[in-house]
């Protein structure tokens, strides 16, 4: 503006004011948006683009270019400076378009007659939602106070468009939240589901985006912002025996007393905005920022002040977390991330789950798979595409979510899950029979357990036990260690759950923390690959107070009777052999305290590193049973880190060097008489399980809901000829055996 006066300011956000106020359409808004801003910034030219879908803007308004190209020029995300304000998320500042690098002429507009650009992207909380802009014929670049003007101008139309006050007849101005949306992250728990949305962070919407009284929004802030430096003192009073939490809380009371953060939001109230607006973008700002950072560090401390902006709006907007609507009969919970206890309070009432961020191998992916609830991780957009109570659908076997289906999406859908729900049926009917392959041979199938809730399916399931229980989840559900008294109690009712079902074993793996489990009490190790660095086996033998208090837990809940726990990521026979120690080492404890300890007890490991493979014949005589750890070692065979989604799924497991190097693996134990499992994902997948079945993996340990389905294809399946088809692709040299597996299986029907 002219004079980049604050009152020059607040007079265009009132005139912005009073034309949103108007009983208008939405593209009389828009022109007139475009009139007041051009008039305002002394500019020949102001334009609004707005997205039509993903990847294409449409220009929706202007003043000073042709009135026809309203609605007919458009250019893909990244096309021109337009475009490339939009891709980039950041301000484009030149007095000399035409020779700006990427820039494009698009004739239709007439605006060959301008030299200087300014575009600055339409944001809300870090969505980009389109591109305003203003031209000169003047070559000139535009001052600070200028930009500045036309990005608090972005900011309203953001949080205008957000309430729906430019709806039109064009996909460009289309209502938000009422489109179908089809939104593709990845598979943290498989299994598909339809429901209504509950959001776990209800949105905060700003309705009152201008104030006319700077001094009064002033107050209003300063008083919010004592009042969330009062509540995040109280928080750190009560988290002093949290180092994690104590290191996030000491961030927000760094945030919350920054004068540089509130500094910035007194001079958007200054310049006209209400309290709410101000604190809005900043945290519209720093989302921006947090999209450009690859540091994790200072994405959780983005992250961290985007919380406590949560927190101001709140307190200013007075819209707390319970809005006062009900949950959903058939909730599927959407949130950015969320924390293993806060999922467990919700229980198996969620009949699915969709996070923004999150990983595979994360607290709320472990738990989803433990309360077998389908689990999409990485779904762009879902916290702030998604309404309370919208219809949603989620395919957590494809990692695909569908939000607001249209009615072929949902008629599609449902096909799919009435498909699996018949094919459930079937699997009842061979819950109590044994996976006996057409060739005689006899598979045995276990479950995946950690929680007290998944041992109801012991009997549901068919399992013939429990090959794995994770014993990390009470550790990580909890703010503080779990007490060996509490602990002997879960375990105590996790063997009683077991002999109940039939008397059927279970294995206990001992804490398997580190890595992408770190326990809320446990300060983080500062490491560059914290999946080959300091867990699981590795802190119990540094740390072995943890891992007698478990083992002397793990003794008393037997009550004399016999007991199975094996230790994981065990890297070399040594590990092992002290790990077994610390065992002998309990026992004794406890004869010592008079306690009974077990009339029999099993200890073996879980293999995954290759270097226990090649570990001496010693070993594998020792050791009382071998588990192999799919998910870990088929990421250290490949070099392909499981939790980064671009290499993930990069290579097969019915890759033939895979493969055969589980053969030998399984020809090592044969030959000391070794018992042997495999324990993992792939499991639970049927044509991976009868592959892992063929090449002499007799005992597998998968989810319960994949156990139906194993133990059918299994028992149509000759496994020594399906074995024969992985020797003859091997032999013809095929990189993978799916192909071949495939084709074998359709022939066979």
């Amino acid at each position: 503006m002219p004079d980049g006066t604050e009152s020059e300011s607040r007079k265009l956000l009132g005139r912005l004011r009073d034309t949103m106020a108007e009983d208008a359409a939405g593209q009389a808004r828009l022109d007139k948006i475009t009139h007041l801003t051009a008039d305002s910034m002394g500019s020949e030219v102001c334009s609004i683009y707005l997205f039509r879908d993903e990847d294409t803007l449409e220009l929706c308004a202007t003043e000073g270019l042709k009135k026809e190209a309203v609605h007919q020029t458009r250019m893909r995300m990244g096309e021109g400076l337009v475009g490339r304000v939009a891709r980039s998320g950041k301000v484009v500042n030149t007095a000399d378009a035409p020779s700006e690098r990427g820039f494009r002429y698009m004739p239709e507009t007439g605006e060959e007659i301008y030299s200087s650009f300014l575009g600055v992207p339409i944001q809300r909380l870090g969505e980009t939602l389109g591109v305003l802009v203003v031209q000169t014929k003047q070559k000139r670049e535009f001052t600070s106070d200028e930009v500045y003007a036309l990005e608090v101008v972005a900011m309203v139309l953001a949080e205008m468009t957000e309430l729906g006050a430019f709806v039109g007849d064009t996909a460009a101005l289309s209502a938000r939240h009422t489109q179908p949306t089809m939104l593709r992250g990845g598979t943290g728990q498989e299994g598909t589901t339809e429901g209504h949305v509950w959001l776990h962070e209800p949105r905060v919407m700003v309705t009152n985006l201008v104030a006319d009284d700077p001094e009064r929004e002033s107050e209003r802030l300063a008083a919010a912002i004592e009042q969330l430096r009062v509540s995040v003192d109280e928080m750190l009073a009560g988290a002093v025996e949290d180092a994690e939490q104590l290191e996030v809380l000491e961030a927000y009371r760094m945030f919350a007393n920054s004068k540089g953060w509130r500094r910035r939001m007194e001079e958007d109230i200054s310049r006209g905005l209400s309290a709410e607006a101000a604190v809005e973008k900043e945290q519209s700002a720093a989302r921006a920022r947090m999209s450009q950072v690859a540091d994790n560090y200072l994405r959780e401390r983005l992250h961290d002040l985007d919380d406590l902006s949560n927190r101001l709006l709140r307190i200013l907007t007075g819209q707390g977390k319970d809005t006062g609507a009900s949950m959903p009969a058939d909730p599927i919970l959407v949130a950015r991330n969320i924390g293993p206890g806060e999922l467990l309070e919700y229980g198996r009432q969620l009949r699915g789950i969709v996070l923004e961020e999150g990983s595979v191998g994360s607290h709320a992916a472990v738990v989803a798979r433990a309360l077998a609830i389908p689990l999409v991780i990485n779904a762009p957009r879902i916290t702030t595409e998604a309404l309370n109570g919208d219809h949603i659908m989620v395919d957590g076997d494809q990692g695909i979510v569908h939000l607001r289906p249209d009615d072929t999406v949902v008629t599609a859908f449902r096909d799919k899950i009435a498909m699996q729900a018949e094919a459930q049926e079937r699997y009842a009917s061979i819950r109590q029979k044994p996976a006996v392959s057409l060739c005689g041979k006899r598979i045995s199938l276990y479950m995946n357990a950690g929680l007290l809730a998944d041992l109801p399916s012991l009997e549901n399931s068919g399992a013939e036990g429990v090959g794995l229980f994770r014993t990390e989840l009470q550790f990580l559900v909890r703010n503080k260690m779990p007490s060996r008294t509490e602990l002997v109690r879960v375990y105590k009712r996790v063997i009683e759950a077991a002999e109940t079902a039939g008397h059927k074993p279970v294995i206990f793996r001992t804490l398997d923390i580190g890595s992408d489990k770190v326990l809320p009490y446990m300060k983080p190790t500062d490491e560059p690959n914290p999946a080959l660095g300091w867990r699981a086996i590795r802190v119990g033998l540094d740390r072995p107070g943890v891992m007698r208090m478990q083992l002397q837990a793990l003794l008393r809940a037997s009550e004399g009777r016999p007991l199975t726990l094996m230790f994981p990521f065990v890297a070399q026979w040594e590990e092992f052999r002290a790990a077994r120690a610390e065992v002998d080492k309990a026992i004794a404890i406890e004869r010592k305290l008079g306690h009974v300890v077990p009339e029999k007890i099993s200890v073996g490991t879980m293999l995954e590193t290759p270097s226990l493979a090649y570990a001496s014949n010693k070993f594998f005589e020792e050791v009382e049973f071998v588990s192999i750890g799919g998910n870990d070692l088929k990421q250290f065979f490949f070099a392909a880190d499981r939790e980064n989604e671009r290499v993930r799924r990069r290579y097969d497991t019915l890759n033939v060097s895979f493969l055969t190097f589980l053969e030998q693996i399984v020809q090592r134990c044969s030959a000391t008489g070794t018992p042997l499992s495999f324990c993992g994902e792939d499991a639970g997948r049927p044509i991976e399980a009868i592959c892992l079945a063929a090449i002499g993996l007799h005992r597998l340990s998968m989810r319960p809901a994949s156990i139906g389905p194993v133990k059918s294809l299994i028992m149509r399946t000759d496994l020594d000829a399906l074995y024969d088809v992985i020797c003859d692709a091997r032999e013809r040299g095929e990189q993978s055996v799916r192909g071949a597996v495939m084709e074998y299986m359709r022939w066979q029907g």
